[in-house]
Protein backbone atom coordinates (compact mmCIF):
# COMPACT_ATOMS: atom_id res chain seq x y z
CA UNK A 1 0.00 0.00 0.00
CA UNK A 2 3.27 2.51 0.25
CA UNK A 3 2.89 5.89 0.87
CA UNK A 4 -0.72 6.41 0.35
CA UNK A 5 -1.62 4.21 3.80
CA UNK A 6 -2.90 5.86 6.80
CA UNK A 7 -1.29 3.49 9.31
CA UNK A 8 2.69 2.18 7.97
CA UNK A 9 3.85 -0.05 10.29
CA UNK A 10 7.63 -1.09 8.97
CA UNK A 11 9.88 -3.54 11.25
CA UNK A 12 8.39 -3.06 14.89
CA UNK A 13 9.41 -4.68 17.48
CA UNK A 14 8.02 -4.61 21.19
CA UNK A 15 8.22 -6.32 24.38
CA UNK A 16 8.17 -5.78 27.77
CA UNK A 17 11.69 -6.53 30.11
CA UNK A 18 13.66 -9.06 28.85
CA UNK A 19 10.56 -10.79 27.00
CA UNK A 20 10.27 -9.77 22.88
CA UNK A 21 7.13 -9.91 21.99
CA UNK A 22 6.97 -8.60 18.64
CA UNK A 23 9.48 -9.62 15.89
CA UNK A 24 9.51 -7.38 12.86
CA UNK A 25 5.96 -7.18 11.96
CA UNK A 26 4.48 -5.10 8.55
CA UNK A 27 1.16 -3.73 8.76
CA UNK A 28 -0.94 -0.84 6.40
CA UNK A 29 -4.12 0.17 7.03
CA UNK A 30 -5.40 2.69 4.10
CA UNK A 31 -7.69 5.23 4.40
CA UNK A 32 -11.54 3.84 4.73
CA UNK A 33 -9.91 0.66 5.65
CA UNK A 34 -11.08 -2.53 7.86
CA UNK A 35 -8.20 -4.41 8.44
CA UNK A 36 -8.52 -7.62 10.59
CA UNK A 37 -5.26 -8.67 12.92
CA UNK A 38 -6.07 -12.57 13.94
CA UNK A 39 -4.05 -14.90 16.29
CA UNK A 40 -4.45 -16.74 19.13
CA UNK A 41 -3.80 -15.39 22.70
CA UNK A 42 -0.93 -14.64 23.58
CA UNK A 43 0.63 -14.08 20.17
CA UNK A 44 1.05 -10.26 20.68
CA UNK A 45 -1.67 -8.70 19.36
CA UNK A 46 -2.33 -6.19 22.27
CA UNK A 47 1.35 -5.53 22.66
CA UNK A 48 0.81 -4.27 18.70
CA UNK A 49 -2.18 -2.17 19.98
CA UNK A 50 -0.08 -0.51 23.16
CA UNK A 51 2.97 -0.04 20.60
CA UNK A 52 1.08 1.18 17.91
CA UNK A 53 -1.03 3.77 20.36
CA UNK A 54 2.13 4.65 22.57
CA UNK A 55 1.15 2.77 25.32
CA UNK A 56 4.44 0.78 25.24
CA UNK A 57 7.53 2.09 23.38
CA UNK A 58 8.79 0.19 19.96
CA UNK A 59 11.68 -1.20 20.60
CA UNK A 60 13.02 -0.89 16.70
CA UNK A 61 10.87 -0.19 13.97
CA UNK A 62 8.56 2.85 12.49
CA UNK A 63 5.30 3.56 12.89
CA UNK A 64 3.91 6.72 10.42
CA UNK A 65 0.60 7.84 10.81
CA UNK A 66 -1.35 10.25 8.71
CA UNK A 67 1.66 11.19 6.75
CA UNK A 68 3.60 11.63 10.21
CA UNK A 69 6.58 9.26 11.92
CA UNK A 70 4.62 8.73 15.20
CA UNK A 71 7.40 6.32 16.51
CA UNK A 72 8.21 6.81 20.22
CA UNK A 73 5.49 9.43 20.15
CA UNK A 74 3.66 9.99 23.56
CA UNK A 75 -0.14 8.70 24.45
CA UNK A 76 -1.50 11.98 24.51
CA UNK A 77 -0.08 13.31 21.26
CA UNK A 78 -1.12 10.14 19.15
CA UNK A 79 -4.50 10.57 20.36
CA UNK A 80 -4.69 14.41 19.22
CA UNK A 81 -3.27 13.31 15.91
CA UNK A 82 -6.59 10.43 15.51
CA UNK A 83 -5.52 7.54 16.60
CA UNK A 84 -8.17 6.13 18.93
CA UNK A 85 -7.21 2.95 20.40
CA UNK A 86 -10.48 0.96 22.32
CA UNK A 87 -8.79 -1.20 24.86
CA UNK A 88 -9.43 -5.01 25.56
CA UNK A 89 -11.73 -5.58 28.39
CA UNK A 90 -13.49 -2.36 27.94
CA UNK A 91 -11.69 0.24 30.80
CA UNK A 92 -14.90 1.62 31.39
CA UNK A 93 -14.42 4.30 34.23
CA UNK A 94 -16.95 2.12 36.94
CA UNK A 95 -17.52 5.12 38.81
CA UNK A 96 -18.39 7.53 36.88
CA UNK A 97 -21.52 8.40 34.93
CA UNK A 98 -22.42 6.78 31.26
CA UNK A 99 -22.76 10.42 30.33
CA UNK A 100 -19.26 11.43 31.75
CA UNK A 101 -17.49 8.76 29.86
CA UNK A 102 -18.80 9.65 26.58
CA UNK A 103 -17.11 13.08 27.66
CA UNK A 104 -13.86 11.94 28.55
CA UNK A 105 -13.42 10.43 25.32
CA UNK A 106 -13.27 13.61 23.85
CA UNK A 107 -10.65 15.30 26.45
CA UNK A 108 -7.80 15.39 24.14
CA UNK A 109 -9.14 15.22 20.79
CA UNK A 110 -12.70 16.13 19.47
CA UNK A 111 -13.65 19.11 21.99
CA UNK A 112 -14.93 21.74 19.60
CA UNK A 113 -17.07 18.96 18.19
CA UNK A 114 -18.24 17.46 21.22
CA UNK A 115 -21.95 18.67 20.96
CA UNK A 116 -22.40 17.41 17.51
CA UNK A 117 -20.24 13.83 18.12
CA UNK A 118 -22.08 13.08 21.55
CA UNK A 119 -25.15 12.96 19.53
CA UNK A 120 -24.15 10.92 16.58
CA UNK A 121 -22.69 8.55 18.98
CA UNK A 122 -26.36 8.61 20.81
CA UNK A 123 -28.05 7.79 17.36
CA UNK A 124 -25.68 5.06 17.17
CA UNK A 125 -26.24 3.45 20.34
CA UNK A 126 -29.70 4.75 21.17
CA UNK A 127 -29.71 2.28 24.80
CA UNK A 128 -26.76 4.57 25.53
CA UNK A 129 -29.16 7.08 25.67
CA UNK A 130 -31.25 5.97 27.82
CA UNK A 131 -28.51 5.18 30.38
CA UNK A 132 -26.97 8.47 30.57
CA UNK A 133 -27.44 9.02 34.50
CA UNK A 134 -26.18 5.21 35.61
CA UNK A 135 -23.02 4.63 36.32
CA UNK A 136 -20.94 2.17 33.61
CA UNK A 137 -19.49 -0.08 36.11
CA UNK A 138 -23.67 -1.19 36.76
CA UNK A 139 -23.78 -1.85 33.05
CA UNK A 140 -23.84 -5.31 31.46
CA UNK A 141 -20.90 -6.24 29.46
CA UNK A 142 -22.73 -5.54 26.19
CA UNK A 143 -23.56 -2.38 27.28
CA UNK A 144 -20.12 -1.73 28.40
CA UNK A 145 -18.18 -2.80 25.55
CA UNK A 146 -20.96 0.05 23.41
CA UNK A 147 -20.42 2.58 26.01
CA UNK A 148 -16.24 2.01 25.23
CA UNK A 149 -16.59 2.30 21.49
CA UNK A 150 -19.17 5.23 22.10
CA UNK A 151 -16.02 6.94 24.35
CA UNK A 152 -14.02 5.98 20.95
CA UNK A 153 -15.96 7.75 18.65
CA UNK A 154 -16.14 10.59 20.78
CA UNK A 155 -12.47 11.40 20.01
CA UNK A 156 -13.43 11.64 16.27
CA UNK A 157 -10.73 9.07 15.28
CA UNK A 158 -9.25 8.96 11.88
CA UNK A 159 -8.41 5.29 13.06
CA UNK A 160 -10.17 3.28 15.47
CA UNK A 161 -8.30 0.20 17.07
CA UNK A 162 -10.48 -2.03 18.16
CA UNK A 163 -8.74 -4.53 20.51
CA UNK A 164 -10.84 -7.68 21.07
CA UNK A 165 -14.36 -5.85 20.99
CA UNK A 166 -16.40 -9.29 20.90
CA UNK A 167 -14.34 -10.69 24.03
CA UNK A 168 -16.68 -12.18 26.41
CA UNK A 169 -20.34 -11.05 24.23
CA UNK A 170 -23.10 -13.61 23.94
CA UNK A 171 -23.39 -14.92 20.53
CA UNK A 172 -26.10 -12.56 19.49
CA UNK A 173 -24.45 -9.64 20.70
CA UNK A 174 -21.44 -10.26 18.90
CA UNK A 175 -23.33 -10.14 16.12
CA UNK A 176 -24.34 -6.75 16.60
CA UNK A 177 -21.31 -5.72 17.34
CA UNK A 178 -19.97 -6.47 14.00
CA UNK A 179 -22.95 -5.16 11.93
CA UNK A 180 -21.67 -2.20 14.26
CA UNK A 181 -18.78 -2.38 12.98
CA UNK A 182 -20.05 -2.68 9.58
CA UNK A 183 -22.20 0.67 9.72
CA UNK A 184 -19.38 2.47 10.83
CA UNK A 185 -17.14 1.65 8.00
CA UNK A 186 -20.01 2.35 5.73
CA UNK A 187 -19.40 5.57 7.10
CA UNK A 188 -15.94 6.00 6.21
CA UNK A 189 -14.21 5.17 9.27
CA UNK A 190 -10.52 3.07 9.02
CA UNK A 191 -10.77 0.55 11.83
CA UNK A 192 -7.87 -1.93 13.06
CA UNK A 193 -10.15 -4.80 14.08
CA UNK A 194 -8.00 -7.19 16.12
CA UNK A 195 -9.82 -10.42 17.22
CA UNK A 196 -9.72 -13.67 17.56
CA UNK A 197 -13.24 -14.08 16.08
CA UNK A 198 -11.38 -14.81 12.66
CA UNK A 199 -14.82 -16.11 10.69
CA UNK A 200 -16.66 -12.51 11.42
CA UNK A 201 -13.63 -10.78 11.14
CA UNK A 202 -12.94 -12.63 7.63
CA UNK A 203 -16.19 -11.43 6.89
CA UNK A 204 -16.42 -7.95 7.28
CA UNK A 205 -12.61 -7.13 6.74
CA UNK A 206 -10.77 -5.73 2.98
CA UNK A 207 -7.65 -7.55 4.54
CA UNK A 208 -6.01 -9.17 7.17
CA UNK A 209 -3.17 -10.23 8.82
CA UNK A 210 -2.57 -13.11 10.88
CA UNK A 211 -0.21 -13.04 13.60
CA UNK A 212 1.93 -16.15 14.99
CA UNK A 213 4.79 -16.10 17.66
CA UNK A 214 5.30 -12.12 17.30
CA UNK A 215 5.38 -12.58 13.24
CA UNK A 216 3.20 -12.17 10.49
CA UNK A 217 2.63 -15.48 9.31
CA UNK A 218 0.17 -14.71 6.56
CA UNK A 219 -1.35 -11.58 4.75
CA UNK A 220 -3.66 -10.66 2.30
CA UNK A 221 -7.38 -10.10 1.17
CA UNK A 222 -9.37 -11.38 3.45
CA UNK A 223 -11.49 -13.22 1.45
CA UNK A 224 -8.46 -15.24 0.11
CA UNK A 225 -7.57 -15.71 4.03
CA UNK A 226 -10.84 -17.26 5.01
CA UNK A 227 -9.98 -19.95 2.09
CA UNK A 228 -6.75 -20.49 3.37
CA UNK A 229 -6.16 -24.33 4.25
CA UNK A 230 -3.11 -23.69 6.75
CA UNK A 231 -5.54 -20.59 8.65
CA UNK A 232 -8.55 -23.03 8.71
CA UNK A 233 -6.73 -26.03 10.18
CA UNK A 234 -5.09 -24.06 12.81
CA UNK A 235 -8.30 -21.39 13.51
CA UNK A 236 -10.91 -23.55 12.77
CA UNK A 237 -10.27 -26.89 13.26
CA UNK A 238 -11.07 -27.99 9.51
Amino acid sequence: MGETALLEVRGLHAGYGPFQVLDGIDLDVGHGEIVAVLGANGVGKTTLNRALSGVLPARAGRIRFDGADITGAPYDAIVTAGLIHVPEGRKVFPNLSVRDNLLLGAYRRGRAARPRTFEQVLEVFPKLRQRLGQLAGSMSGGEQQMLAIGRGLMGCPKLLILDEPSLGLSPLLVEDLFALIGRLHAQGLSILLVEQNVVQSLAIAGRAYVIEHGRISLAGPAAALAGDQRLRAAYLGL
